[in-house]
């Protein structure tokens, strides 16, 4: 099954009561039981949902996993997979993360007895470098959010299990219709399904696959004593966004290549981010692990001043966090979904207050251009 069929015909299609095409949306809390402990398959709506079930299985298949699990958000998610740990633990980390990852490592589980080390993973020996005897994960962007650097997760994968450590990876900016983290050898993949999944800036949710029984049996019991799951009207918005993913990822990256030259030639501009590029260090190893660069750009354009005035000045891209939607998004990410890491940490990354991050959506690519022509003249 190819790509484009597979989004739509994956998973569990329609309804066999009533043929609808759709999936129901199955707006309940509890299930009638035969007799004690003999249902029908389905007791209670934290443990279980027909409408999250079938978002469940067909993120499993399109992740080419054993399971899926569907979370209320990506933090969710990802809170979730690291509980996989214990105290005293310690897991390698993507120095250029999300900020809302570096904040529930740096703040909350550090503060539960599990720690952690940033490291620039796109170099393998940083990675073996930071393992220590308390490691038991390697924790993956790629690309990186905001940075676009990318990371051999082939080589990640050998290097974590032979020191016998899992590897996680966030798939989000890839998305699984264009990388298979699990097929490279990750263990765990996760996503914020918030957005190319979702793909319409209308729900909150998260989503992972694994490639083993025994870490689905661990996933699904974290997942149901924790109860950090969506309801059945966000599943379902998944389901349907994820019909038209192939469609959206392939117009996306499209105009996101465009940009990005029209970017990197532009003399205002001093330095781009995208994968796409062949100037960027990691186009080779992308274009091998990848089916496609995504729609993810960032650029340096100077200082805090200049990006003020541009944000002022655009009219197409909508200044708001998160990304992965149908319209294009612009941020600050040393002002918003990066604030939360330290401005010295930020700085050393190269997370400036000049950067500025793009997400692309599918609108005509001209009118894109046109709009961030006249913002940065």
């Amino acid at each position: 099954m190819r790509p484009k069929t597979q989004v739509i015909h994956a998973g569990i299609f329609g309804d066999e009561y009533t043929g609808s095409v759709s999936v129901p949306i199955y707006q309940t809390s509890t299930y009638k039981q035969e007799a004690v402990g003999k249902t029908k398959g389905y007791d209670y709506s934290r443990t279980a949902n027909p409408t999250r079930r079938a978002l469940e299985v067909l993120i499993q298949e399109l992740e080419h996993g054993k399971a899926g699990f569907a979370f209320g958000s990506g933090m969710a998610a990802i809170s979730s997979v690291l509980m996989l740990l214990n105290s005293g633990d310690h897991v390698v980390i993507t120095d250029d993360v999300y900020g809302g990852t570096f904040r529930v490592v740096d703040k909350v589980f550090k503060r539960l007895g599990i720690s952690a080390t940033f490291v620039d993973t796109s170099d393998p020996n940083q990675i073996t470098q930071a393992i220590t005897k308390q490691t038991k994960a390697v924790y993956l962007e790629t690309p990186t959010n905001p940075l676009l650097k990318v990371t051999d997760i082939r080589k990640a994968a050998q290097i974590a299990h032979q020191h016998q450590l899992l590897l996680i990876v966030d798939n989000t900016f890839a998305t699984p219709y264009w990388q298979h983290p699990l097929d490279l050898g990750a263990d765990i993949v996760l996503h914020s399904a918030t957005k190319y999944i979702g793909g319409h800036s209308d729900v909150v949710a998260g989503l992972v696959a694994v490639a083993s029984d025994d870490l689905a049996e661990k996933i699904g019991f974290i997942q149901n004593s924790v109860g950090a799951v969506p309801g059945p009207q966000d599943a379902w918005l998944l389901v349907r966004g994820i019909k038209t993913l192939g469609l959206r990822m392939e117009q996306i990256e499209k105009n996101a290549n465009k940009i990005a030259e029209y970017l990197q030639a532009h003399p205002k501009v001093k330095k781009v981010y995208y994968p796409g590029l062949a100037s960027h260090p990691g186009h080779a190893l992308a274009e091998k692990q990848a089916g496609g660069f995504g729609g993810m750009i960032s650029f340096d354009a100077g200082d805090e001043e200049t990006v003020n005035k541009i944000l002022a000045k655009t009219r197409y891209f909508t200044l708001a966090e998160s990304l992965g939607a149908v319209e294009s998004l612009i941020s600050v990410p040393a002002k918003m979904t990066h604030a939360s890491i330290p401005k010295p940490r930020r700085e050393e990354l190269g997370i400036t207050d000049g950067l500025i991050r793009l997400s692309v959506g599918i609108e005509d690519v001209e009118d894109l251009i046109e709009d961030l022509d006249q913002a940065l003249s």
